[in-house]
């Protein structure tokens, strides 16, 4: 294998790294929307009887119904509970540490692959100058 095909190689499987961590990232981003959005909309929760019971966000209540639900027999209170939003926080975490490293890697890899070549044709022309200049004292 030449050294041009092994570079073109190596750039294709950093893409290929870069974008896998592209889409954890967006991955983790997803997780990130859906903890946000667990904590922060008002929802609904049916009662025994059938009906529909307006429950406040998780995170903007004070002393509301999803905070001491529990103690007043609420529906509000087992409906979104804290431990939920924070397992989506907490899965998010390692998804976004990976996504980023790959990202850097590829794109760290790709980067050092142009500058070596951009130094091998640097190193060509100079060379060459080298020998033009050799052969015109001659």
């Amino acid at each position: 294998m030449r050294s041009r095909d092994y570079d073109l190689e190596f750039r294709e499987q950093a893409a290929r790294i870069r974008t896998w961590g592209v889409g954890l990232l967006v991955l983790a981003g997803l997780l990130w929307s859906w903890c946000a959005i667990l904590l922060m909309t008002e929802y609904e929760v049916e009662t025994r009887v059938g009906s529909t019971k307006e429950c406040a966000a998780r995170l903007f209540t004070d002393r509301g119904t999803a905070n001491e639900g529990v103690w007043a027999g609420d529906y509000c209170a087992d409906e979104r509970d804290w431990p939920e939003a924070l397992a989506v926080l907490g899965l998010s975490i390692p998804v976004a540490l990976v996504g980023t490293a790959l990202v850097t890697t590829g794109s760290v890899s790709r980067r050092m692959s142009g500058h070596a070549q951009a130094m091998r044709e640097l190193d060509r022309i100079a060379e060459r100058r080298a020998k033009e200049s050799e052969e015109s004292q001659r």
